[in-house]
């Protein structure tokens, strides 16, 4: 798999995947190569028994230092264009993946290594985490879709605010304005995201994938639309026996009670 996957350090623990950004001379920062990479990697792992990919950034000091500015700095405008729409495909692919997506931030994530932590289902800081979108500050904008999701995430007043001043928050701030799930020590992040997972993975996983579509939905699609992907995806759970089986085994027991005449 390394050599498949050369800017990746991949670990297997039963039903999670523990991912460390492999790029320490340059910031782990996210070039062409490694963009295809992630994309390429999250595809093979889809329809095993893992259920769950926790990242997190080689080193000490970096989760994601942003996209490349180097390759980017090459780019001319049509290029930069293109490599836009390269890295919002990624994390929208993050986002449709069944998968599990948790950002465990043991560094700085700033630029394209915020907007991968927003890309996540869940993101977890330690307390030495610095993010933040500082991009106008080099006179350049958010690129991979860091200012529409922190817009959904935040509101629009409070993102233009982040993303105008270009401030870089500490994990304790990140938390408190809402951009991390959870805060931690430095060495409890591997343990909260294990804790976190083990809680969840109690649910079925056709459960877990509905919920996830039908939640992003909500983000993209009018009202309407997004109820249509509810029912769509309420309906799919109905192929499987694991709501009918537990409800008949509640009747069986006496710990479900119904005036229903059931046939």
């Amino acid at each position: 798999m390394s050599n498949d996957f050369p800017h990746l350090i991949v670990k297997q623990t039963e039903d999670i995947c523990w991912v460390q950004i492999n790029r320490p001379e340059d910031r782990n920062s996210l070039h062409s190569d490694l963009i295809s990479e992630l994309t390429r990697f999250i595809e093979s792992i889809e329809g095993t028994n893992t259920r769950a990919i926790v990242f997190r950034g080689v080193g000490e000091t970096y989760f994601i230092g942003g996209a490349d500015g180097v390759e980017m700095h090459l780019l001319s405008p049509s290029e930069a264009k293109a490599f836009s729409i390269n890295i919002q495909n990624l994390f929208n692919r993050m986002e449709a993946s069944p998968l599990l997506m948790v950002a465990a931030i043991n560094g700085l994530c700033f630029g394209g290594g915020c907007e991968f932590a927003l890309a996540c289902d869940f993101r977890i800081a330690s307390k030495q985490a610095r993010i933040g979108l500082p991009e106008v500050k080099v006179g350049i904008i958010p690129g991979g879709g860091g200012t529409q999701r922190l817009s959904r995430l935040v509101g629009v007043g409070k993102a233009l605010k982040i993303i105008l001043e270009g401030h870089l928050f500490s994990g304790e701030e990140a938390f408190e304005l809402g951009l991390v799930h959870y805060l931690v020590e430095h060495q409890e992040l591997e343990k909260k995201g294990e804790e976190i997972l083990r809680k969840i993975f109690v649910i079925p996983q056709h459960a877990l994938s509905s919920a996830k579509k039908a939640v992003y939905a909500s983000q993209y699609l009018s009202f309407s639309q997004g109820l249509q992907v509810e029912t769509e995806e309420f309906g799919k759970c109905f192929i499987h026996d694991y709501f009918r089986k537990l409800i008949k085994d509640q009747l069986k027991d006496g710990r479900l009670k119904t005036t229903l005449r059931l046939q």
